[in-house]
């Protein structure tokens, strides 16, 4: 049964959602009511990327109205989805130059290039300096570096392991692994097991059916 907190959130959602339709979604007086809706999403920990893609359109349609905290926000949320490509879509409808006129914007996007290109240990070290105030942001970004692990590395060093997570006890650290269902190797306690990728190679047996009508022409041509 869902809670109160999400039955007001499923609502909210379904009234943008409605506002939205048709010649409504850019309709410059839903302006405020989206952008509000981007600080409402960060507090009750969900992301509704279709509202904040219709507010991204606005800021295009006129640059006037763009607020650089606003879509830094909507930014850091389209992160929380990775490996899921909102956050490129977002950002084909960015002003390069307005972008590089606010710090959290180009913040935003470095996390990105860091991220996308696996650059884990660094993206923290920035994370450490910066100021997110996103709740959940590094538990959301810890299961796609996660993810990108999993499919990455049959074994991996603990250093390593501890570096790309990230900001861990060693109790979480530890307790991560277990849930994950990795394991310290028995004979070498300074490196982790992920994943034996091979047993997950399936083999398929490829058949071609080909019809006589299909190689006739070819025949008669020899």
């Amino acid at each position: 049964m869902p809670s109160v907190s999400q039955s007001r959130t499923n609502t909210r959602a379904e009234e943008v959602a409605k506002k939205l339709k048709g010649i409504e979604r850019y309709n410059p007086n839903c302006r405020p009511m989206l952008e509000e809706y981007v600080q409402y999403q960060i507090d009750n920990h969900f992301y509704d990327f279709d509202a904040n893609m219709a507010l991204l359109k606005m800021y295009q349609f006129d640059p006037s109205n763009f607020q650089g905290d606003k879509v830094a926000d909507i930014l850091l949320l389209a992160l929380t989805n990775l490996p899921k490509p909102d956050f490129l879509l977002c950002k084909y409808l960015l002003d390069a130059q307005k972008c590089q006129e606010n710090s959290r914007v180009v913040e935003a996007l470095h996390f990105s290039e860091l991220l996308e290109s696996c650059r884990f240990q660094e993206f923290w070290e920035q994370l450490e300096r910066a100021s997110v105030k996103i709740p959940g942001f590094e538990d959301r970004i810890r299961e796609f570096i996660c993810q990108t692990i999993n499919r990455t590395y049959q074994t991996i060093s603990r250093q390593e392991l501890q570096l790309a997570l990230g900001r861990l006890t060693t109790h979480e650290f530890e307790g991560l692994i277990k849930t994950r269902g990795w394991k310290i190797l028995p004979d070498d306690a300074t490196y982790i097991w992920i994943v034996n990728h091979e047993e997950n190679i399936k083999s398929r047996n490829i058949v071609e059916k080909i019809k006589f009508e299909h190689v006739a022409p070819v025949m008669n041509i020899v």
